[in-house]
């Protein structure tokens, strides 16, 4: 049997999934399919580390970890039966730049709602520029698969004979055919907000230029002005945060908030600097109402 390939599937689609698949079988492999169709029976992601602890006992351990990428949160799940995971995550320390290699899983608790999460195959350390260079990865992938869609929501009806003409392999082709049968047309805009988000994450000095409008010099300095000022609340906020953490289990948000007003930073702002601040990885959110410093 072939081995399945290992799916570059940002945490925002991977979490919008809601449907599983299998060919048949006790020992055939199921798949989760996501909106785009992303027929996933293994997926490869790297991120921030943002959280890992043992959520049973000590003589039979399971340990939880929650990898942040650009667009969302991984949950990944280790136990008895991932030995060299589970070890590994065990030996970890928030925060830290993680790459994961697992099995895709797809949860429907009686009480409602369906929830994704990774079971881990390796667990590895790696460094800032393979977490970029994975965001890049996933960002084509994620391209190829809105590309994809936009063409088979052409055709009516959509023809797999189709999707292969114009150049799409046949995990694409599968993927779609099921996403499309499960979720129907799906919001392509989310996504495409999605892959762009993604892309000013890796490259946060870019900035599209206006069309047909050159930037004028009196522009260029404003520009600047704004982005001195806002790094300098950036830096105002980061010294918040270092200090109230005194306890190394996060700077709670009305901590925060209290002593940035004191600092002339309004809520609506703080907010902002905040999220800012998370997207560029300069802090993380251990558990719900708390920050710290990566």
């Amino acid at each position: 049997m072939n081995r399945e390939i290992a799916w570059r599937v940002f945490a925002g689609e991977y979490n919008d999934a809601t449907k599983d698949v299998s060919d048949g079988g006790d020992r055939s492999p199921s798949y989760v399919v996501t909106p785009l169709g992303a027929r996933i029976n293994r997926l490869f992601v790297v991120g921030v580390l943002t959280d890992v602890e043992n959520v049973a006992t000590d003589e039979a351990p399971m340990w939880r970890a929650r990898l942040q990428d650009p667009t969302g949160t991984y949950h990944v799940y280790a136990g008895q039966y991932q030995p060299e995971a589970s070890a590994a995550l065990a030996k970890l320390k928030p925060p830290a730049f993680v790459a994961v290699t697992g099995k895709s899983r797809l949860f429907t608790p009686d009480s409602g709602g369906t929830y994704t999460s990774i079971r881990p195959e390796t667990v590895k350390v790696v460094d800032e520029a393979l977490r970029d260079y994975w965001i890049l990865d996933a960002c084509r992938s994620l391209k190829k698969r809105l590309e994809g869609l936009r063409e088979a929501y052409k055709m009516d009806p959509i023809e797999k004979e189709e999707l292969t003409a114009l150049g799409l392999k046949p995990p694409i082709v599968e993927g779609i055919l099921a996403a499309v049968e499960h979720y129907g047309k799906v919001d392509l805009s989310r996504y495409s907000a999605m892959l762009a988000e993604a892309v000013r994450y890796l490259l946060p000095e870019f900035q599209p230029p206006k069309a047909g409008e050159p930037e004028t010099a009196e522009g260029a300095t404003a520009a600047k002005q704004a982005d001195a000022k806002q790094d300098a609340l950036e830096q105002v906020v980061l010294g918040i945060i270092g200090e109230l953490d005194s306890d190394g289990k996060g700077a709670s948000w009305d901590g925060i908030l209290a002593r940035a007003t004191k600092a002339g930073v309004d809520k609506d702002g703080l907010e902002e600097v905040i999220n800012a601040l998370l997207d560029k990885g300069l802090i993380y959110e251990p558990i719900l109402g708390r920050m710290k410093k990566i």
